[in-house]
């Protein structure tokens, strides 16, 4: 970037939005010895951001000392708003924030008897959205829709998808934008936790990590250098392929495309092995729960079902060698820590070397919370890389 007036207004600019992020409110004087900019330029700064409508004025400091005190300012969390989706079969839930993250309204919209139009249905539980937190579309900046399966992004379409109708076929992304009237993006699911756990969970402080996800079926995400992995075709993390022993290669015929790790430790093959143990549950994560309650055949069940994880974690963690692995998902979660205490022993007994495993951290709509604040982040981005250029929405009206 060349080193014009202009430019360097950007940059400053940029750079105080950021720091009133990161500290809530600050002064002039103080934004200017967190900068580096002499008072006048920092003061110019927020004057300037203040017209655009990107920070407000909050009031004085009182510091106990005689006179007024400096006037301080703050991110405008009307300045801009994000929204995330977290599509599942049948169902979409989806949640609006403002630019300082605070999340305004939440949704769940199932789909109509028979409904194939995921457009439709998306659009649907967008307008749900809009009209709950009082927004209108061209207030929202940034739509992050995830997904389970894999997008694509040189096909234009979803990898890994037939369990979500009406979600096949070119141009999705294209067909939501034009739906929704903003830029969407698509990202898995389980790329949006690990997103969420490498900012603000599990993950934070490292740079590669792997996060593996036990629900209905099995999937991981991959974060190599502080940077998502996702693959030549966004298939990068669909490790539910890895072949395990005692599971054939293929699928067979007439059932769903899944590999031997998925048939493995899929919610329906935990159900299975518990009941072989004589536990109770109608489904996979009361099974796991009713195993912490102890007895012999549960703590058997438990050391069986991490030998099931660690199988194909050691494969994982042969090729990424992160420096933490992060279990999450619904049936994991259950497990807690004497799930994930015996899963760390068995890939340290049989792996390379041991791994820091820990558990997720972002426990509460993880999938919705990733893609919420995926779309935040590319928000801000937007905003910070030129302020004053960036259009400002008005405020909500109620």
């Amino acid at each position: 970037m060349r080193g014009t007036p202009q430019a360097m207004r950007a940059i400053n600019d940029g750079s105080a939005l950021r720091l009133l992020l990161e500290h809530g409110r600050l002064s002039r004087t103080e934004l200017g010895a967190l900068t580096g900019l002499s008072k006048p330029t920092a003061s110019q700064t927020l004057t300037r951001l203040e017209r655009a409508g990107l920070v407000l004025s909050v009031g004085v400091s009182n510091l106990g000392t005689p006179g007024r005190g400096a006037e301080l300012y703050e991110i405008n969390p009307c300045a801009g708003y994000a929204v995330g989706f977290d599509v599942e079969t049948g169902v979409i839930r989806a949640a609006a924030a403002d630019l300082s993250g605070r999340m305004m309204a939440q949704v769940r919209v199932a789909a109509k008897p028979g409904e194939r139009d995921a457009v439709a249905h998306v659009t649907r539980a967008y307008e749900e959205l809009l009209a709950a937190s009082g927004l209108t579309r061209e207030q929202v900046g940034s739509v992050v829709v995830g997904v389970q399966a894999g997008y694509d992004s040189g096909a234009g379409a979803l990898r890994h998808a037939k369990h979500l109708p009406g979600w096949q076929g070119g141009d999705i992304r294209d067909r939501l934008g034009a739906a929704l009237g903003t830029r969407v993006e698509i990202e898995n699911d389980v790329n949006l936790v690990a997103l969420a756990e490498h900012a603000d969970g599990a993950a934070v402080g490292t740079m590669t990590s792997v996060l593996l996800w036990s629900g209905r079926g099995i999937g991981a995400a991959v974060i190599i250098d502080g940077r998502l992995h996702r693959g030549a075709t966004g298939s990068a993390g669909e490790v539910g392929y890895i072949p395990v022993p005692d599971q054939p290669l293929r699928t067979p015929s007439g059932r769903r495309d899944t590999g031997g790790f998925d048939r493995s430790c899929n919610a329906s093959a935990i159900r299975d092995l518990g009941r072989s143990f004589g536990l109770r549950g109608t489904d996979a994560v009361r099974m796991v729960q009713s195993a912490l309650a102890g007895g012999s055949a549960a703590e058997e069940f438990l050391d069986a079902l991490a030998a099931r994880y660690a199988t194909g974690l050691i494969a994982i963690v042969a090729v990424i060698d992160p420096e933490v692995v992060i279990l999450a998902g619904p049936i994991l979660q259950a497990g807690g820590e004497p799930l994930r205490a015996r899963v760390a022993h068995q890939v340290a007994e049989a792996g390379t070397r041991p791994v820091p495993t820990k558990l997720g951290l972002i426990v509460d709509e993880p999938v919705l919370t990733g893609s919420c604040r995926v779309a935040l982040s590319a928000l801000r981005d937007a905003i910070f890389a030129n302020p004053v250029a960036a259009a400002i929405p008005s405020p909500p009206s109620r």
